[in-house]
């Protein structure tokens, strides 16, 4: 058995829907920024075992601050806008190694 995790990162995008109007990240864009993140790391070959895994999430507990999404290993929580949004976390931090402050919550 290896010492190494399955995923180098996982990345969980909040989906959630909420049917009593409290914000919720699935009226934000947040299918739309999983896909485009899910293509991307497979255009950039960065999928798979030992690489990069993108996810849909159930409610994280923080729409109030979304959309969101969450980075482990290190447990790095971003908000995001759009698609240049989640290029600029997939280049900077899941590719660069390097937080992206600006989206950072």
């Amino acid at each position: 058995m290896s010492d190494k995790p399955y995923y180098e990162q996982h990345v969980f995008i909040c989906m959630n829907q909420r049917e009593d109007g409290r914000a919720c990240c699935g009226e934000q864009g947040a299918e739309a920024a999983q896909k485009h993140a899910k293509k991307r790391i497979k255009e950039l070959n960065l999928n798979g075992q030992g690489k990069i895994r993108i996810n849909q999430a159930g409610c994280l507990d923080r729409c109030d601050e979304g959309p969101v999404l969450v980075i482990y290993p290190q447990g790095t929580w971003y908000t995001y806008v759009d698609t240049q949004d989640i290029d600029d976390i997939i280049d900077t931090h899941l590719v660069g190694g390097t937080i992206v402050d600006r989206l950072k919550i």
